[in-house]
């Protein structure tokens, strides 16, 4: 141990609570839902029950995914996008489908079974106005004590970054499809 640090002092490290966080992946950088895929992979490794709810991407064969299949009596997988929204062009449809799938996030909120719910790319239908942000707080807030629960998506909401327990903002420095063209690729990207 070096002199010009000071020793950990026990009384200086609070007492390990145990608490359900809400937790947050937003920013502009790639990795959002594979960190949160991560997250859902490491409390499959814990034995425990996961839910998933994505909100936008559609009925896509991903990695992932093809990897739940494993853990089948652990995990409840609930895909109800219908994929991006500039992909769609349709307003009514888009609200209906956030709608649809927010439905399915409070089942699961209420029904407590799941140590962990994640809830991938929710921001973008907040940001969207698909959902109000009041309303999904009021939802969130349901919580059990002992149930984390994680979303994903860029520019979340100020009042949701408020609330939750843990945010972590991903920045784009480089993407190989901005500098070089190169599409999404099986395994890294989906």
């Amino acid at each position: 141990m070096t002199e010009d640090k000071a020793p950990r002092k026990h009384e200086d490290i609070q007492e390990r609570v145990s608490k359900g966080l809400l937790m947050v992946h937003t920013g502009n950088g790639k990795g959002k839902t594979t960190a949160g895929f991560g997250m859902v992979y490491r409390c499959l490794g814990r034995g425990y029950k996961v839910a998933i709810v994505q909100f936008m991407k559609g009925k896509w064969i991903t990695g992932e995914v093809k990897a739940l299949e494993r853990f089948k009596d652990q995990v409840d997988h609930y895909a109800l996008g219908d994929g991006f929204t500039w992909q769609t062009q349709n307003l009514e449809q888009d609200k209906a489908t956030a709608r649809k799938a927010w439905e399915q996030c409070l089942t699961l909120i209420r029904a407590k079974k799941h140590k962990f719910l994640f809830f991938d790319e929710l921001n973008y239908v907040l940001k969207y106005e698909f959902l109000q942000v009041s309303e999904v707080i009021k939802g969130l807030k349901e919580k059990d004590p002992q149930t984390h629960i994680l979303m994903t998506g860029r520019d979340a909401a100020p009042e949701i970054i408020e609330l939750a327990d843990l945010v972590t903002e991903m920045r784009e420095v480089k993407h190989p499809y901005n500098t070089q063209r190169i599409k999404a690729q099986p395994g890294i990207d989906y």
